[in-house]
C-alpha cells in the first residue's frame, strides 16, 4: 500500500529544505560563527504563505546553543518572531543578504529531525502550516525544567534498569491475552523479533485484568523487552489512567511517562524532556503524545481510532490516526490500532491489505460476550406489543431487576442534563428561543425553561404554530432518568456519571448506574445487565457517522457487561433490526465492512477523500477558479452553512455561540480518489499560500477531511 493510499495528501515527504527564500536585509554587525554560519529555521507564523525555512546567520555568541531543533527568536518584516532551527549549513542558497538570529531562546533540540519530517508530513497531507503542527508537536517551555537536563544528547539515568520491572509482556500470561485472537500471537511473536507488523486489533476485553489496557500493555511491553520505544495515545483522561495502571504491572511505573496538557506545564514539560534525553522510552498520552520524541521508537499504538477526541480542534485539524500512519511509514515501526468496535476507516486499513486483523473467532465470542437482547424483535413486540411505546421496554426492566439480585447495572442514555429538548405539547413543533433560536431546555424539574445557546430563560413561551403555551420533553437527559429510576426501585442507590461529574470506577455492590456515552464507569467484576436506551435518538443523527458511532458506543458500553457464562445480559432499545443485528451477533467487523461497502458505492468517505472549503460566496469563487484540479475531482456547492454541526469551529461551534461562524456562510465539498490527492492537496496547499500573499480575497477556511462534517 504506497503513501498516497494512506491519504499522505501528497508531498507526506516534503522537505523543509525546499522552496526557501531569505528575508532581504542588510548583515547584522556581530560576528558569525566559524564552522555552519546559516541557520535555517521555520518561524512560528499562521501566515500560509511564510510556510518555508528561511536563512539566518548565527552569531558568534550563540554558536553553541543554535543547535538543531532549538527554539530562537529572529526578525522578519521589522517584527520578531518566534521559530525552529531546523539545520546548520555551511552556505546559504540565497543571493540576499542575511540577517542574524536574534537570540537563542534555549539550546534543547526540542525538535528531532524525525519529528520535523512528520511534522512536514502532516502539513502537506491537511493543506496546511508546519508551525501549526510544531504547536501541537512541542509542549509550552518551561526554563526552570530545562535545568534539570543535560543538551549533550541522552541522557543516562537509573530509570533505564530493567533489572526490577514486572515481567514483561513476552511471557505466556501476557501472550494468553493475545492468543484469543487471530492473528494475536504471531503479531507478538513478530514484534518479539524485532519486525514491524501493521495490525488493527477488535478487542473484547472492557474491564479487568484481560481488559484492553492490559492487551496494549502486553504490546509495549514485548517491544520494551527488545530495547525499542513506544507510543500510546488514547482519547480521554479516563483511558490514561487506565493504561498507566496497566502499565505499571507490566513494565514498571518508571519506565514510560504521560504527555497531556491536563498536567499543566511543568510535569508536561519534563516528561516530554525525559523522552527526549532518552531516559524513558514509552510514552502515553492524549493527542499531543503522537508526537512524542521516542528513541529506537518501535511500536505506535492508538486506542478507538473512531472517539472524535483525535481529531485535533485546531489548524490544520489533523486526526491522531493519520499522524501516525504517517509516522509509521516514515520511521519503520510497528503499529496497532485497537478498539471494541471497529471504525471504517480502519476496515479500509484491513480491506487494502496494508494492515491484518486481529479478532476472536466466533466460539470465542460466544463464550466471552454477554448475551445480547434485542427489545424490539418480533419475539418481544409480539408478546408485549407497547414495547415501542415506552422509552424502557418491560424486558429490559426485567433485566435491571433481576441483574440488580447479582451486582450494578448499567444504563446507557443518549444525553445529559434532565430535559435537553422540549417541544409543544399540542402540536410538537420543536420549542426555539425567541431571541437566537437556539433550542430550548430545562435543566431540573424545578428549574426554568432556558436557552441551550445563549442562556436566557423564556417564561411565557407560545408556540409560534398553534400558540400553546404547553411544553413537553422530546427527549429525558441522564439526570430525569437516575430521577425516575430511583422511584420505579426504591431501597436501591442510583448513581449518575455525565456532563461535569463522570465517575472512573463503581464498586460490585447492587445499584443503578446511569450515565451518558463515553462516561460509563468500569465496574471491577464487570455490571450484571447493561440497558441500552436512546437507540432511535442516536441512529436518528443527521451524520454520515450516525451508524458507526452509535455502534461504537453500544459495544463499549456492552463490553462493560459480565459474559453469557457469569449472568451477563445487555438489552439494547432501537427500531432499526440492521444495527442491533450486528450487536446482537457481536460483529464490529461486519458492521464496518457492510459501512464501508455501502460508502463505497456511493462514492462517499472513506472511500474517497474530501475537501471543505468555508468563506463567502465571493471568495469560494475567487479560491476555486485559480485550481488545478483533475477532471475526476468532484465539486459540491456551494451552499449556505447551516446548524452547530457543520461550524468550521469544530463539533458544536455555530451551537456554543448561537450564531454562525465568522469564517463564512457558504461551503463547497471536494470529493477526490487517493490517487488524485496528492495533486488535489498540494493544489489547495499553493492556492492558500498565493492568496495569503496577494491578500487580494476574504480567506478561506480549508478543511482536509474533517470528521465531522458529514
Amino acid at each position: 500500500m504506497s503513501s498516497d493510499d494512506l491519504g499522505s495528501g501528497g508531498g507526506a515527504q516534503l522537505s523543509l529544505l525546499q522552496g526557501f527564500t531569505a528575508p532581504a536585509a542588510p548583515r547584522g554587525k556581530s560576528s558569525t560563527a566559524a564552522r555552519l554560519p546559516v541557520a535555517r529555521v521555520v518561524l512560528d507564523s499562521p501566515l500560509p504563505h511564510l510556510d518555508r525555512p528561511f536563512d539566518y546567520l548565527v552569531p558568534a555568541e550563540y554558536d553553541d546553543d543554535a543547535v538543531p531543533g532549538a527554539r530562537a527568536k529572529v526578525r522578519f518584516a521589522g517584527r520578531e518572531h518566534a521559530a525552529f532551527i531546523v539545520e546548520r549549513r555551511e552556505f546559504s542558497d540565497s543571493p540576499a543578504r542575511l540577517l542574524p538570529l536574534s537570540r537563542v531562546v534555549s539550546a534543547q533540540p526540542v525538535v528531532a529531525p524525525e519529528i520535523f519530517s512528520l511534522a512536514a508530513a502532516v502539513a502537506a497531507r491537511y493543506a496546511g502550516s508546519t508551525s501549526d503542527v510544531l504547536r501541537s508537536a512541542v509542549p509550552p517551555r518551561v526554563a526552570r525544567v530545562e535545568k534539570e537536563f543535560g543538551i549533550d544528547g541522552p541522557a543516562t539515568s537509573p530509570e533505564t534498569d530493567t533489572g526490577d520491572a514486572p515481567e514483561t509482556g513476552g511471557g505466556t500470561g501476557g501472550r494468553g491475552l493475545f492468543a484469543r485472537y487471530s492473528q494475536g500471537g504471531s503479531f507478538l511473536t513478530r514484534l518479539a523479533g524485532g519486525q514491524s507488523p501493521k495490525a488493527i486489533l477488535t478487542s473484547l476485553g472492557g474491564y479487568g485484568a484481560a481488559g484492553w489496557p492490559a492487551e496494549l500493555a502486553v504490546a509495549v511491553a514485548t517491544v520494551w523487552a527488545t530495547g525499542r520505544g513506544a507510543v500510546v495515545v488514547v482519547p480521554d483522561q479516563r483511558d490514561l489512567a487506565r493504561v498507566e495502571v496497566a502499565l505499571t504491572e507490566s513494565i514498571g511505573g518508571n519506565q514510560f511517562v504521560r504527555l497531556t496538557a491536563e498536567d499543566g506545564p511543568t510535569p508536561r514539560y519534563r516528561n516530554f524532556l525525559k523522552l527526549l534525553h532518552g531516559q524513558v522510552r514509552v510514552a502515553v498520552g492524549t493527542r499531543s503524545a503522537a508526537y512524542a520524541p521516542v528513541h529506537d521508537l518501535g511500536l505506535v499504538c492508538l486506542w478507538d481510532d473512531g472517539d472524535d477526541s483525535h481529531s485535533e480542534p485546531r489548524a490544520p485539524y489533523q486526526h491522531v490516526r493519520d499522524v501516525l500512519l504517517l509516522r509509521s511509514e516514515q520511521q519503520g515501526c510497528a503499529l496497532l490500532f485497537g478498539s471494541l468496535s471497529r471504525s471504517v476507516e480502519s476496515q479500509r486499513l484491513i480491506e487494502s491489505g496494508w494492515a491484518q486483523p486481529i479478532q476472536a473467532d466466533r466460539p470465542t465470542i460466544r463464550v466471552s460476550t454477554p448475551r445480547i437482547l434485542h427489545s424490539a424483535d418480533t419475539f418481544h413486540t409480539d408478546r408485549e406489543p407497547l414495547t415501542h411505546r415506552v422509552r424502557i421496554p418491560p424486558v429490559a426492566w426485567r433485566a435491571a431487576r433481576e441483574g440488580l439480585e447479582r451486582g450494578p447495572v448499567l444504563i446507557q442514555v443518549a444525553r445529559t442534563g434532565f430535559s435537553p429538548a422540549l417541544a409543544c405539547e399540542d402540536c410538537r413543533e420543536s420549542a426555539r428561543c425567541r431571541h437566537c433560536a437556539g433550542p430550548l431546555a430545562q435543566s431540573g424539574r424545578a428549574a426554568a425553561v432556558a436557552c441551550r445557546w445563549c442562556g436566557r430563560p423564556e417564561i411565557l413561551w407560545r408556540c409560534p404554530n398553534c400558540r400553546s403555551p404547553r411544553l413537553r420533553s422530546t427527549v429525558s437527559g441522564a439526570a430525569r432518568t437516575a430521577e425516575e429510576l430511583g422511584r420505579a426501585f426504591p431501597g436501591t442507590a442510583v448513581v449518575s456519571s455525565s456532563g461535569d461529574h463522570v465517575l472512573d470506577v463503581v464498586d460490585d455492590k447492587p445499584r443503578v448506574v446511569v450515565a451518558t456515552p463515553g462516561a460509563e464507569p468500569v465496574a471491577p467484576a464487570g455490571y450484571a445487565a447493561v440497558l441500552l436506551l436512546d437507540g432511535n435518538a442516536l441512529l436518528g443523527r443527521e451524520s454520515l457517522r450516525a451508524l458507526e458511532s452509535t455502534l461504537q458506543r453500544w459495544f463499549s458500553a456492552a463490553a462493560l457487561a459480565r459474559p453469557a457464562t457469569a449472568g451477563g445480559v445487555v438489552v439494547v432499545t432501537a427500531d432499526d433490526d440492521a444495527a442491533a443485528g450486528h450487536l446482537v451477533r457481536w460483529d464490529p467487523s461486519g458492521a464496518a465492512g457492510r459501512e464501508l461497502a455501502g460508502r463505497t458505492e456511493l462514492g462517499l468517505p472513506p472511500a474517497l477523500r474530501y475537501a471543505a472549503l468555508t468563506g463567502t460566496l465571493v471568495a469560494i469563487a475567487a479560491f476555486l477558479d485559480g485550481l488545478a484540479l483533475p477532471p475526476s475531482c468532484r465539486i459540491v456547492g456551494p451552499t449556505v452553512v447551516s446548524g452547530a454541526a457543520n461550524s468550521p469551529d469544530g463539533p458544536g461551534g455555530a451551537e456554543k455561540t448561537g450564531q454562525q461562524s465568522a469564517a463564512g456562510t457558504h461551503r463547497s465539498l471536494l470529493f477526490f480518489s487517493y490517487r488524485d490527492a496528492a495533486a488535489v492537496v498540494s493544489s489547495l496547499r499553493a492556492r492558500k499560500v498565493s492568496l495569503s500573499a496577494k491578500r487580494t480575497t476574504e480567506p478561506v477556511h480549508v478543511r482536509i477531511d474533517p470528521f465531522d462534517l458529514l
